[in-house]
């Protein structure tokens, strides 16, 4: 996803609801960061939907480069 805004050098850390469906932002353009707002809209990006396996705190990707998108896996640690 190398083609896509970073939305920040760090991952998002936020708490999620089990059960719960979210929208990751995958473009990289939402105000709404980690989430999406639509900004993505004219684009061939979509968001990436979970749901939540369980009440806890996550880690999303901010820099839009992890392999297990929407979580983060360090990659914004490895050189560019």
């Amino acid at each position: 996803m190398s083609d896509v805004p970073i939305a920040g050098d760090m991952p998002f850390a936020v708490e999620v609801e089990k059960g719960k469906t979210y929208n990751w932002c995958a473009c990289g353009r939402s105000r709404a960061q980690p989430w999406c707002d639509g900004s993505h809209e004219g684009s061939d990006i979509v968001p990436r939907q979970f749901t939540a396996k369980y009440s806890e705190k996550v880690w999303l990707c901010g820099c839009r480069r992890s392999r297990h998108a929407p979580f983060c896996d360090g990659a914004h640690n490895r050189p560019g």
